[in-house]
């Protein structure tokens, strides 16, 4: 198993958020992870990493980004949508507990964020 990028209390609150079965969330986020864990080399070289701690790094991707992984993944947009959720609900909380949620919600206004977790994390 890969490690999880996403807080379990995220994934609750995305979950009663998202027009998907909470049951299916959990799944979602994990092949997305295994996608974003495949191409990590490629996000440290292009894309801006906003955070990093011992159990996930956090960049900042191009808009339409999630669109194209949901695509690769066969995700339905309402998926796709659930599980862009949840990273930018992951990065709220980190922005929050740093004291950066301004800096944050700025860059997500021309940006997406995708939050990669760890393989040696010790959520897994």
């Amino acid at each position: 198993m890969t490690a999880k990028p996403i807080d379990g209390q995220i994934l609750l609150l995305t979950a009663a958020k998202a027009s998907v079965p909470a049951s299916s969330l959990p799944n979602l986020i994990e092949q997305a992870q295994r996608q974003l864990v495949a191409n990590l080399e490629q996000y440290q070289r292009s894309a801006e990493c906003v955070f990093e701690d011992d159990d996930r790094a956090v960049f900042l991707v191009e808009l339409g980004h999630w669109d194209e992984i949901g695509s690769k993944l066969g995700f339905t947009d309402r998926e796709t949508a659930a599980v862009r959720r949840a990273h930018t609900e992951q990065l709220e909380r980190i922005g929050r507990r740093q004291e950066r949620d301004d800096e944050f919600e700025s860059a997500l206004e021309i940006r997406e964020v995708v939050c990669i977790g760890h393989t040696g994390a010790s959520s897994q």
